[in-house]
């Protein structure tokens, strides 16, 4: 049996699962230290299956702890960019273009270093030991903890980035590296954006990781803990403690997971209504369709793997104005329970327009004086928003079935344009954490090869062994791993015809 939890900017959710069998399920608002939400949830879902905390195997918990971490600019720690790239690669510093508050948040300075690698592995400058030094010593002297370190081609041949890294935690035992190469592609400035806002977040998630821990160990569940990833597997905790930044939208990654389990339908438009927002991606063959293009988190453009998602403003809380002509983007949150018009508070949502239209049944319907005209007009509203941003996401004008989860899914309504059905399959509300109990891990490589001089399936099954390995080692029953990807890039602007090959595995989580 396994424990899957969402932490959600409104609700925490959990269900415990054997199989695809779900044995309990419950909904808790999310607290301010996110902590008292997981505990309430533990507990009452684990009474609610009947089993004993000692059956339980796993728990997989997804979180936007760090996301918010980035968008709220808090818990944000100063680090320092160091890139190995002279003689060259000094035009552009660290930092450039990123928002001036969240630059201040995180900036601990930067420093060049001579060295770096070509695409092929080969060493067009040497890095210099007297330059790692003086970095040691700088680090010590501004009592600097965190650094992210990056160079030219190094998710290729990392060697200059692991040197610098060793010989920085070498000096300073409790310094927090980050190698740009363990988080992200090619693509230099992109890449080490993320590396830096990884290592900024890194104590964050030392606490916060421990933290879930302890929770997990309140409900006296003896079970390894694991955090979902954003491409729908998942990290053990260690991992999770140094690489943060591959958490972010892991959220709706779990709910078009869950959604895929709830229904059984892999290829469709996924609708996830929260309490703040609506997340709408789409499944292809039962995985989240991947970002084509960089993604900006806070502000700040990174190159890591991220869902497609698009976020509107539309959640249960969502609040009602302008005679239901404007829906959000703001929202109550968590406090939907005391300040919604059916809870006895006074601002109007979008969970008040469901119920005075009789669409969900719950709270005190009495205490609505909502007018038929208003009632109608935001059901308008809510039906042109979901519209619009399914047609933003769909590739094709051919229909597809729409699958719609979370708490929030009565506010759907039943025919949209583009839509062969609409899907509201049974503990909808929860799809998140079953996506999260449900997640598998993953592993991702990828090599350059030349068109003129490789073996080109020679180089197709060394990525794939690569991938493989990468999945095994995350924790992969070996013989559950499989390849679910490849892609093939040429590079147009490397003399020998590079091709750029990537592939990716996963497997079933071995449990122990």
């Amino acid at each position: 049996m396994r424990i899957g939890i969402d932490v959600g900017g409104t609700h925490t959710d959990a269900v415990v699962m054997t199989g695809d069998e779900i044995l309990g399920h419950h909904k808790a608002l999310t607290t301010p230290d996110i902590l008292g939400g997981i505990v309430e949830a533990l507990a009452e879902v684990v009474g609610q299956s009947g089993c004993e905390p000692g059956n339980i195997q796993s728990v997989m918990i997804g979180t936007t702890q760090f996301t918010n971490a980035v968008v709220a600019r808090r818990g944000l720690h100063q680090t320092l960019a160091a890139r190995i790239s002279l003689p060259g690669g000094s035009a552009i510093p660290p930092l450039s273009g990123w928002p001036t508050d969240l630059a201040e948040a995180v900036n601990g300075g930067n420093q060049f270093l001579h060295g770096g690698l070509e695409y092929n592995g080969r060493e067009f400058c040497a890095m210099d030991d007297q330059e790692i030094e003086a970095l040691v010593v700088r680090l010590r002297n501004e009592n600097t903890k965190q650094v992210a370190i990056t160079s030219p081609f190094s998710p290729l041949t990392p060697d200059h980035e692991l040197r610098l890294a060793g010989a920085i935690q070498e000096a300073i035992p409790d310094a927090g590296v980050t190698c740009s190469h363990e988080i992200s592609g090619l693509g230099l400035l992109d890449r080490e954006n993320a590396a830096i806002l990884n290592a900024s977040l890194a104590p964050l998630a030392n606490h916060v990781v421990t933290a879930l821990a302890v929770a997990v160990d309140k409900a006296g569940i003896r079970a390894p803990v694991f955090i979902s990833q954003n491409d729908g597997t998942l990290m053990n905790s260690d991992t999770a403690k140094h690489y943060p930044v591959l958490t972010f939208s892991s959220g709706p990654t779990n709910s078009m997971r869950g959604a895929l389990c709830l229904s059984g339908v892999k290829d469709a438009i996924v609708v996830d209504v929260g309490g703040t927002t609506a997340d709408i991606g789409m499944l292809i063959d039962g995985f989240p369709r991947p970002s084509g293009a960089e993604v900006e988190i806070g502000g700040v453009r990174t190159n890591f793997r991220m869902p497609d998602v698009l976020a509107i403003g539309l959640g249960g809380g969502s609040i009602v104005r302008d005679k239901g002509e404007r829906i959000g983007p703001d929202s109550v949150g968590h406090e939907l329970v005391t300040q919604g018009i059916v809870f006895g508070g006074e601002v109007l949502t979008a969970t008040d327009i469901g119920i005075a239209a009789g669409l969900a049944e719950f709270g005190d319907p009495s205490l609505l004086e909502t007018q038929e005209p208003l009632v109608n007009t935001a059901l308008s509203t809510i039906r042109t928003m979901l519209a619009d941003a399914i047609d933003q996401v769909k590739t094709s004008a051919d229909p597809l079935p729409l699958i719609v989860v979370g708490g929030g899914a009565f506010l759907v309504p039943d025919d949209l344009p583009g839509i062969t059905e609409v899907i509201k399959p049974a503990n909808s509300g929860v799809a998140n954490a079953v996506g999260a109990a449900l997640a598998q891990v993953g592993g991702e490589a990828e090599i350059l090869y030349s068109r003129t001089g490789d073996d080109r399936t020679g180089a197709h099954e060394e990525v794939k062994q690569q991938a493989r390995e990468k999945a095994i080692s995350m924790g992969a029953d070996e013989q559950s791993v499989q390849i679910i990807s490849m892609e093939e890039t040429t590079l147009a602007y490397m003399a020998d015809e590079s091709v750029r090959v990537k592939a990716k595995a996963i497997g079933d989580l071995k449990i122990r």
